[in-house]
């Protein structure tokens, strides 16, 4: 008896040691295939950057990735949520599914950077022509998870379980009525069939230095709600106010009202809250009071429950402040995204993973980010896990770096590679952890 409990734990401390040698070999091989791909991969994205495509509108983007995916055996299903593309890799053992996300749209913006594959395309964005480019780095999405589909298929007997690549459209929104992005795959049953147990994605970062990671447990990117609300007066005059009730003047006091919300009434010790008017509509002429006027705006928060009392506190403070001047407001409030949330359990099993793929020092836990992703919509389904990639080059001054949505946007290409061994990096690791 004392022999074979001696016995166990060495037999099961060898099985171990031999499961993670087994596994970092599986990342030695995959790091060597990033190395070898990288080039390919550049290529993707400089095409992918010259030709970009706004939201629901990706055919040519999509019809170039399903094309791929098919080349290398992989199932495809198109036309998901519009013009989706999703990848499912069944390896030879069984084991978990392991979704990973790309987004694949690009935004309304005419580029002002000079390259060799600057994008010159114009389109037509909400009814007015306008230029396209890709501002926000889902050119070098699409192209890294097309590089981590080349190299996992090659290590497809290798793979526990299954790998879902979605690349996904309208990340940045749909147009005007129409229904898109993660919402709708989510919708029409992306995390299904196969089941996901779990999804990783990544976001290029053009202030953070290539070769860094940066993530943050639980709240991480915030809650994007845009609202809408309409003033109604009553005309008259310029000259004489007093015989009517002026929209604008109410609509200057709601906006101040607005923010005393956020200064005032809102935890900012528990999560940050932002709200902003970016939009005002009202009068035709400088004497004449108009009947009404809009204003149109965004709501972030990083806390569910603080994102749906900020919801109620603006719709009191705009129709009490409007009742007091004897005019009516109206409120309408339309959720985008919601916070995204990383699971702190998984966050905590997969830095390592991280790790290995961009060296220890070179991952960093950060602050949260009042900016909005979709990716959020993946985690009601499944645990998840966002993080940044940087895409800044050497020792440039994060200052000066271009922020994203702006035409002067630039992406240093040679922090994708980092995100690749990464992507691979999670799917080893998690697959081995069940």
């Amino acid at each position: 008896m004392t022999h074979r409990m001696i016995f166990f734990p060495i037999l099961l401390f060898s099985t171990i040691v031999f499961a993670q040698n087994d596994n970092s070999k599986l990342k030695e091989k995959a790091a060597a295939a990033a190395d070898k791909i990288e080039s390919k991969c550049i290529e993707w994205r400089r095409d992918f950057h010259q030709h970009p495509e706004l939201g629901n509108s990706e055919t040519r983007t999509a019809a170039i990735i399903a094309a791929h995916l098919k080349k290398l055996g992989i199932e495809t299903k198109e036309g998901v949520g519009k013009t989706g593309v999703v990848g499912i890799l069944k390896g030879g053992k069984p084991g978990p599914c392991i979704a990973l996300r790309a987004d694949m749209d690009g935004l309304p913006i005419v580029e002002r950077v000079n390259l060799p594959f600057t994008s010159k395309v114009k389109t037509t964005y909400n009814g007015q022509e306008v230029g396209a480019m890709h501002a926000c780095g889902h050119d070098t999405h699409v192209a890294m998870l097309m590089s981590v589909a080349e190299i996992l298929a090659g290590m497809k007997n290798d793979i526990k379980g299954t790998v879902k690549f979605i690349f996904q459209p309208a990340e940045e929104g749909p147009p005007e009525g129409e229904e898109g992005g993660a919402a709708l795959m989510v919708k029409e049953g992306v995390m299904e069939n196969p089941k996901v147990d779990v999804i990783f994605g990544l976001h290029i970062e053009s202030a953070i230095e290539i070769g860094t990671i940066e993530y943050k447990p639980g709240s991480f990117m915030a809650s994007s709600d845009w609202f809408t609300i309409k003033v109604k007066g009553k005309g008259s005059h310029g000259s004489q106010p007093w015989l009517g009730v002026d929209p604008i003047q109410i609509s200057a006091q709601i906006i101040s009202g607005l923010q005393s919300i956020v200064s005032r009434q809102s935890e900012l010790t528990k999560a940050p809250v932002v709200i902003t008017v970016g939009k005002i509509i009202g009068g035709v002429r400088s004497n004449i009071i108009p009947e009404e006027c809009e204003m149109n705006g965004t709501i972030r928060t990083l806390d569910n429950v603080m994102q749906q009392e900020v919801h109620k506190k603006i719709k009191i403070t705009a129709e009490k402040i409007a009742e007091a001047s004897g005019a009516t407001a109206e409120v309408m409030i339309d959720t985008k995204t919601l916070v995204t949330y990383n699971t702190p359990e998984l966050v905590k099993k997969m830095i390592p993973s991280l790790q290995s793929a961009a060296g220890i020092n070179n991952v960093k836990e950060r602050e949260w980010v009042t900016g909005a992703e979709d990716f959020s919509f993946y985690g009601t389904k499944a645990p998840s896990f966002f993080f940044y990639l940087g895409g800044m080059k050497k020792g440039q001054d994060p200052k000066t770096a271009a922020p994203h949505h702006t035409a002067d946007f630039e992406i240093d290409e040679s922090g994708m590679k980092t995100g690749i061994k990464a992507f691979c990096d999670l799917v080893f690791d998690y697959m081995n952890m069940k």
